[in-house]
């Protein structure tokens, strides 16, 4: 009888332990699978990394046309170095606010009517506050040829500051926006980055490519509290063992 009531009495452990045991083994479970996760996302970005750098350094090409417009992608496209030619259209030039290793400035933002008929904006560099009248900084006459990096629209603004065209205030590179603001039609659904600089300014080739990739540290941050899951599992289990009533053999 003894027994039998020493028994009743660890069962409420047991399954204490038990479900203990089940919870860690499941939250194991679950940190291999984000390890694993973030294993498959670092090799996604090595790639992208890889692909970014190819397009960077490839000989520059004629950008999309507006038969490709429909077509383009950040993946695909984003940093695709580029060259065109046409004439700047001075007079709707953009002022975009920006930071830089420079320090703090605008972005000159000019249209340039291209040779094929369409526009394209142009981001032909950075201007400290100083500069940033259209009659500070050297202006680009004629005919003339534009090398650089393909950029994807930023539409909206920038962090916390919303674009404002009625006033003239630019936070971010919204190609539609500004297209809108200026008067232009057909324009690229895409900016170019000048990857030269203009005598007397604006300053180019400030563009930052980079792309974070601390996924090996997730991951190996995720299998650690895996181990340790499974660890406490195997702890539990332990002390389970440990708590059973040792069997007498008559």
């Amino acid at each position: 009888m003894t027994g039998d009531r020493s028994e009743w009495g660890r069962r409420p452990f047991a399954l204490k332990q038990t479900a203990l045991v089940a919870l860690l083994a499941c939250l194991a479970a679950s940190f291999t699978g984000l390890g694993v996760w973030q294993l498959q996302r670092r090799s996604w970005k090595l790639a992208l990394i890889a692909d970014v750098k190819a397009r960077v350094h490839a000989p520059p090409q004629a950008p999309p046309g507006p038969a490709a417009w429909g077509a383009i992608t950040p993946a695909r496209d984003a940093y695709r170095h580029v060259q065109v030619r046409g004439v700047f259209l001075n007079a709707r030039e953009t002022h975009v606010q920006a930071v830089t290793t420079l320090g703090p400035g605008f972005w000159v933002i000019t249209p340039l009517k291209t040779d094929q008929g369409f526009s394209v904006l142009i981001n032909r560099g950075f201007v400290p506050p100083e500069r940033a009248e259209s009659s500070s900084h050297a202006q680009t006459l004629g005919a003339t040829q534009v090398t650089g990096l393909l950029r994807i629209s930023e539409p909206g603004g920038g962090f916390l500051r919303r674009n404002d065209p009625r006033n003239d205030r630019w936070y971010s590179r919204d190609v539609v926006a500004i297209a809108s603001a200026r008067g232009l039609a057909p324009v690229a659904p895409y900016f170019i980055d000048a990857e030269d600089s203009t005598p007397g300014g604006p300053v180019g080739g400030l563009t930052v490519i980079a792309f974070p990739n601390s996924h090996l540290v997730y991951a190996l941050t995720w299998f650690t509290l895996a181990i340790m899951a499974m660890g406490g599992a195997g702890l539990a289990i332990l002390e389970d063992h440990r708590a059973r009533p040792a069997r007498v053999i008559p």
